[in-house]
């Protein structure tokens, strides 16, 4: 005679339907874990599309050639002799050109840096990219379930997303954020914080803004660190349509590959190298150390030995890791340099933060990158200046309008700014782009590139 589980239950005084119910509970249990874990890991591996994005191109009534720059900072007389001369220097020598712009109320004689000036500002801007691309892709407003801006200097209340929200109608229940303080890259932290939103929260729409309001930022005092900001932040701004929807794929321009964030605020020096404070006599400015260059090195190449090993191919990371160890066992005399990697093999486009012909310059030489590498950085700068953290969509936004992007290519945005961080996106294009979409390089792109002189005189 055979006893089951049941027979031994019931004999051992429990009912046979209490023992099935017991199994019945484990089993249950097991099936909600295993739904548990398939969700995670779903939501952890489901692509981030972008869909489209669009720079604010300034009309050209607001540009600031360096001529007119030098002969306002002359008619204001807010600074010194010795100030203006300094700003005179250092604007021949930024490599920014004739096009670049600034915003009207720094036109204005003396300028006015008053909180009106600066929300006009900051709504010509964004009210532009935001409209332009809802209406190139036909989305309605209400469409859009996440909200992120990033802008430093400016930070209002009501908050820049209410203003967006009040203007163009979205939904009461989306989820928005105010991003502020956090530099030229705060671009790629407000991406990756849409990334991180679209992570938990399926078939949405994320629309991200970036933009640093310069009606504010002008620096009135004499201290030359801080001198240095007034010659380099033009008007821009960018706006950026990301989807996590599987239908969306099909018209995504890009896929997220790789998002990467190294702050180095921990150490004193980097914390200090860009920072916003007041002079003796009170005027509040931006200073920028004579360290920021070496903070900057020591952020990308913490940044690049986690991105690294994601990205660089086999072959390129064994021979650095045999540089390395053979360093290792190397004395003084005879120790080489460590062996940099073929960054071209893991990348075809370079997008970095057009922070200053020094940034650019430092970048291309510390990754072994050529010239043409670093083109649409240069170019950016030239023609638009240094706009903060949208810098790098101009950068792609010239990549595109040249027509050099390819399906399969992959794009590697670079940005730093205060605090110290240097953070890094990567990514795929996933489709045959149409190159003749206007964008904000469209009526230009054919001048460029130029050759950007040591000094500009006009």
């Amino acid at each position: 005679m055979f006893i089951t589980s049941a027979d031994t239950s019931w004999a051992n005084g429990i009912s046979p339907f209490a023992a099935f119910y017991e199994y019945g509970v484990v089993i249950a249990i097991t099936i909600a874990l295993l739904v548990l874990v398939y969700f995670f890991s779903s939501a952890k591996t489901r692509p981030i599309y972008l869909i489209d994005f669009c720079c604010y191109l300034p009309p050209p009534n607001l540009r600031a050639t360096a001529a007119n720059y030098i002969e306002h900072f002359e008619l204001c007389a807010a600074h010194e002799r010795e100030a203006i001369d300094f700003q005179t220097k250092m604007i021949k020598r930024s490599a920014i050109g004739c096009e670049a712009c600034l915003p009207v109320s720094v036109h204005q004689i003396p300028p006015d840096k008053s909180l009106s000036c600066t929300q006009e500002e900051t709504e010509t801007v964004l009210f532009t990219v935001v409209k332009d691309l809802l209406s190139k892709q036909s989305i309605n407003p209400k469409s859009v379930d996440i909200l992120v801006t990033n802008c430093s200097i400016f930070c209002p209340t009501p908050s820049i997303t209410a203003m967006i929200i009040n203007k163009f109608g979205f939904r009461s229940n989306i989820k928005s954020v105010s991003l502020s303080g956090m530099g030229c890259s705060a671009g790629l932290v407000a991406i990756g914080l849409a990334k991180d939103l679209l992570r938990v929260q399926g078939n949405s729409l994320a629309l991200v803004l970036s933009m640093e309001a310069v009606t504010p930022s002008g620096y009135d005092g004499s201290i030359r660190s801080m001198l240095l900001a007034n010659t380099l932040f033009r008007m821009g701004g960018g706006a950026v349509l990301l989807s996590n929807k599987k239908q969306d794929m099909l018209r995504a321009k890009y896929k997220l590959r790789y998002l990467l964030r190294t702050h180095m605020g921990s150490d004193d020096e980097s914390y200090h190298s860009v920072i916003q404070k007041e002079d003796g006599a009170g005027s509040v400015g931006v200073a920028l150390s004579r360290s920021l260059l070496h903070v900057a090195a020591n952020a990308l190449k913490i940044n690049l030995t986690e991105l690294g090993p994601s990205c660089l191919p086999l072959s390129e990371q064994l021979l650095y890791g045999w540089s390395v160890l053979q360093g290792k066992f190397q004395n003084a005399a005879t120790k080489r340099e460590v062996y940099v990697p073929n960054f071209k093999k893991a990348f075809e486009h370079f997008c970095i933060h057009a922070g200053g012909r020094a940034i650019v310059d430092a970048v291309e030489e510390r990754l072994r990158l050529k010239k043409e590498d670093g083109e649409a950085s240069r170019m950016t700068l030239h023609r638009f200046g240094n706009t903060s953290s949208s810098s790098v969509w101009y950068e792609l936004s010239y990549l595109e309008a040249k027509g050099r992007i390819r399906k399969g290519d992959r794009v590697w945005q670079i940005a730093f700014g205060s605090g110290f961080k240097c953070n890094s996106a990567v990514w795929e294009c996933i489709s045959e782009l149409d190159h003749n979409i206007r964008n904000a390089w469209s009526s230009s792109i054919h001048l460029y590139p130029v050759q950007i002189p040591d000094v500009i005189d006009h």
